[in-house]
């Protein structure tokens, strides 16, 4: 493991969380001339995931600094290798939360290769030459061409770019449990966050009744307003939760704050799923009883291949679909971060990286 290698020639400036105070500064590095298998990108926007405010604080222990953050990146091809065929310069790509897989597994020969096991990240992660990855938050990046997708013409860069973590972390169960060609389902969202905001406009957009469950009240006019959910659950309220239970075929459950699963199991009918994708950093608590009296299954869900994010983000330049966005000046950062740890924000800051707020 190192921070470079011998073919590290190309100088980038970037901004890197050196150590565990949760801030980041500017910072200069190097990245891996561009490979035969590799494109580089301008990056043009990265979207900000609380993912990268753990890795920042090191609340997970494994944080190798300096972090270069960032796994939601849309941008400009401006150099192409000669095994690449699939890219040309100047093509719209995006590079999600994947920078590296054995490419030999079952995973990985399957198109599922977010399960591998040797699974490396954009960033915090070790690539194949063993040097430590960086992300986004930098002016350009150098990605194996089968860990990137292409941004349909019609969805804006920045709005886009947070599908590539926060769309496809909730659009996977969704494919998962053949919710996205079959309507008329009663589909639950635990949480109207980055995630769950998503996740309502993915309810809507293939056909079902979404219903928005959350311990905010203020949040149900906005809900219903401007995300077009169909009801509201106050998940603090014991009658709604009564009224609503068993009404439900499937939930995703998208917050992160340490909660028990046992009132969003009894919302489910019989042989209901629940699908988690939230990361509490202590343990959630499963009660039995939910689970045997209603047959219902809880399953976890890790963001999704690089096909999957593909078909995702084809499925929303169909619908239309991009993420609410504040976006922010590279300056800015360490504030949206402190915002973002009070969940102020509505709903996904975005950096604008090449600071030119273009319309691309």
């Amino acid at each position: 493991m190192a921070q470079t290698t011998p073919n590290h020639t190309q100088t980038v400036s970037g901004w890197a969380a050196l150590d565990s105070s949760g801030k980041v500064v500017p910072y200069t590095f190097k990245r891996r001339e561009n490979g035969v298998n590799d494109v580089t990108i301008e990056i043009m926007y990265c979207g900000i995931c609380h993912t990268d405010l753990h890795f920042a604080k090191n609340d997970w222990g494994i944080s190798m600094y300096p972090v270069v953050p960032g796994h939601e990146i849309t941008g400009i091809i401006t150099k192409v290798g000669s095994n690449v065929n699939k890219f040309k310069l100047g093509d719209r790509v995006g590079v999600g939360c994947l920078a590296a897989s054995c490419l030999e597994c079952d995973f990985c020969k399957s198109s599922r290769e977010n399960y591998c096991d040797q699974i490396q990240l954009t960033y915090n992660g070790i690539f194949w030459d063993g040097s430590i990855t960086y992300g986004g938050y930098s002016k350009f990046l150098v990605a194996d061409h089968r860990y990137v997708v292409r941004i349909p013409e019609n969805l804006p860069m920045d709005a886009t770019a947070p599908l590539l973590c926060a769309g496809i972390t909730v659009f996977s169960p969704f494919k998962e449990s053949n919710l996205v060609e079959t309507p008329g389902k009663r589909v639950g969202v635990v949480g109207l966050g980055g995630l769950g905001h998503v996740a309502v406009k993915f309810g809507k957009a293939f056909g079902h009744h979404v219903t928005v469950i959350s311990t905010s009240p203020s949040k149900e006019k906005e809900a219903r307003e401007r995300l077009g959910a169909d009801d509201f659950i106050v998940s603090t309220n014991a009658q709604e939760l009564q009224a609503a239970r068993r009404t439900l075929d499937f939930i995703v459950d998208t917050v992160s704050a340490k909660h028990s699963l046992g009132p969003t199991l009894e919302l489910l009918k019989v042989n209901g799923t629940l699908a988690v994708v939230c990361a509490p950093d202590q343990p959630m608590e499963l009660p039995a009883f939910p689970l045997i009296f209603g047959k219902r299954s809880v399953r976890g869900s890790m963001t999704g291949s690089t096909s999957e994010t593909q078909e995702m983000l084809d499925v929303c330049g169909k619908h239309n679909i991009t993420c609410d966005i504040e976006l922010v000046k590279t300056d800015n950062i360490n504030e949206a971060w402190d915002r973002l740890a009070k969940n102020d924000v509505r709903y996904r800051f975005v950096i604008d990286i090449a600071g030119k707020s273009s319309n691309l």
